[in-house]
């Protein structure tokens, strides 16, 4: 099926929720007209930023996953809420910030901005970088005591994003290590990350011991007449 109709009837629905209406069938029914009088006509104006065609059934069968990223962010937002709004009346709360480099399964463009705008958009968090090289999103948390239960919802995130943007992994991957950054003494060995070298110590490595000069300058006189006979 050609896309450009299903993103018109997209901008339609879209055009029912921004511009609100009375719960009637009458009303829904012709506000949604509306807005396809005027979403058609653009879709097919800006039909070449669209793929040709759209499967249609494998949108179906994603949709249910795009509905229960929606609802596992909206909960995480309700959540998120609360928990800042106690913390600002209840100033004796510990506030711990932390940053937490967080390597992601997804790799297309789509997927890595629909999870960090999803972290950014949830109170507490802040998606501040992403690293091209890991692939791994720089989060700043309002308290990093427990870098794991940060995680745990953006790795569900990143399952249901796997399948409805249809990316090359799978959810039932195992997900690469997180880490805090920089290390945390106080947290576990294996989320502390590994401390690069010192400057000094790649520079300049230790010499072998035991090694024998080899310039002839600096070897001991053999007994000769110093005219090297």
């Amino acid at each position: 099926m050609r896309r450009w109709p299903v993103i018109g009837v997209g901008f339609a629905a879209l055009w029912v929720l921004v511009r609100g209406v009375d719960l009637a069938a009458d009303a829904v029914l012709a506000r949604f007209l509306t807005g396809l009088a005027v979403g058609l006509p653009v879709a097919f104006v800006f039909r070449r930023l669209y793929a040709d065609e759209i499967d249609v059934r494998r949108f179906l069968r994603t949709l249910p996953y795009v509905g229960l990223y929606v609802l596992v962010f909206l909960r995480e937002i309700v959540v998120a809420n609360l928990d800042v709004a106690y913390r600002v009346l209840a100033p004796s709360s510990p506030i711990e910030p932390q940053v937490i480099l967080v390597p992601l399964r997804v790799e297309t463009e789509l997927g890595v901005t629909t999870i960090a705008n999803s972290i950014t958009i949830t109170p507490g968090t802040i998606t501040l970088d992403h690293d091209p090289d890991q692939n791994a999103l720089y989060v700043h948390v309002i308290d990093g005591r427990d870098p794991a239960a940060i995680v745990d919802p953006i790795r569900t995130w990143e399952d249901y994003a796997l399948v409805f943007l249809d990316e090359k992994h799978a959810p039932g991957e195992p997900a690469p290590e997180f880490r805090v950054h920089p290390p945390d003494e106080h947290l576990p060995p294996e989320l502390r990350g590994s401390e690069p070298a010192s400057e000094s110590e790649a520079e300049s490595p230790p010499e072998p011991r035991g090694s024998e000069p080899t310039d002839a300058r600096e070897r001991p006189d053999d007994g000769g007449d110093g005219d090297g006979r």
